[in-house]
């Protein structure tokens, strides 16, 4: 796939940050549909007028993506009006960082399941069946996971869960799809660090890890949407903390992450998002 160009996308979280970085690359691209979910009205409306120029059709859509309801009603308006989609970026995510039990049940727990693990697979079952229809065309999938899903946090633990909860399922995806002769859509799980979106505000470097601007991070992860390719770490430090991890006794690995690599301490001053 060198190009949207002609093609239909769906981004989830699109009305600001990464999501709307994505839609404007696909609007530079020349993509045949846009279609933007996200939860905040006013700026999905900002976003898609300035999308419009580029466009040919820009759709809008207020979803609460931690509804499975929410979700279908909004999959079956855009499969009526929009018809199979070719790239599927689920982008949406939350975040709280504090230690577990001071996390709410409903507000914290539920929510950030719902919305990190539960939706992504949600929204791809709504398109999936439509995706794989036609052998012949080059389609794609793209999870927005985290590191976290392959390294543990203090303050982070059922962020964690969610995560790793979502490479899971994506990677899984991936090897169902070629297992049964879909190799056509192909399944793209991204895992980068801490990401200057506003998103992670207070969370601190690590060790040759700095915090990633949304820019640099969209821009590696649309390459490798388009070539197909299967994961996206970001950056390499996470390939290195993932090998320490499978050959160190867990004891030195956690003295190393926390007073060599600071990855433990990254998330003492961090501030939820209101």
């Amino acid at each position: 796939m060198e190009q949207v160009t002609g093609k239909n996308v769906l981004i989830t979280g699109a009305a600001m940050g990464m999501g709307k970085l994505y839609a404007q690359l696909a609007a530079g691209e020349r993509a045949r549909t846009i279609v933007l979910w996200d939860i905040n009205a006013v700026e999905l409306d900002k976003t898609a007028a300035e999308l419009r120029a580029q466009c040919e059709q820009v759709i809008t859509q207020v979803v609460d993506v931690s509804s499975y309801e929410a979700i279908a009603a909004a999959a079956a308006e855009v499969r009526s009006r929009v018809g199979t989609l070719d790239v599927l970026i689920n982008n949406a995510g939350i975040i709280r960082g504090k230690y577990f039990w001071e996390h709410d049940a409903q507000r914290d727990i539920e929510m950030t399941m719902a919305i990190n693990a539960l939706a992504p697979m949600y929204i791809a079952r709504e398109f999936l069946p439509d995706m794989l229809a036609d052998k012949t065309v080059e389609r794609r999938i793209v999870n927005i996971s985290s590191a976290a899903s392959l390294v543990a946090n203090p303050r982070m633990s059922v962020y964690c869960a969610s995560k790793w909860s979502c490479t899971g399922w994506s990677d899984s995806l991936r090897l169902e799809l070629a297992q049964a002769g879909h190799a056509n859509v192909k399944v793209l799980t991204v895992c980068p660090t801490y990401i200057s979106t506003g998103m992670f505000e207070g969370a601190k470097p690590m060790l040759m890890t700095p915090v990633m601007t949304p820019q640099y991070v969209v821009d590696r992860v649309w390459r490798a949407m388009k070539r197909g390719k299967p994961r996206l770490i970001l950056p390499w430090t996470v390939y290195l903390s993932n090998a320490l991890k499978g050959l160190l006794p867990v004891r030195l690995f956690d003295w190393l992450a926390d007073h060599v690599f600071g990855v433990y301490h990254s998330m003492d001053e961090f501030r939820d998002r209101k």
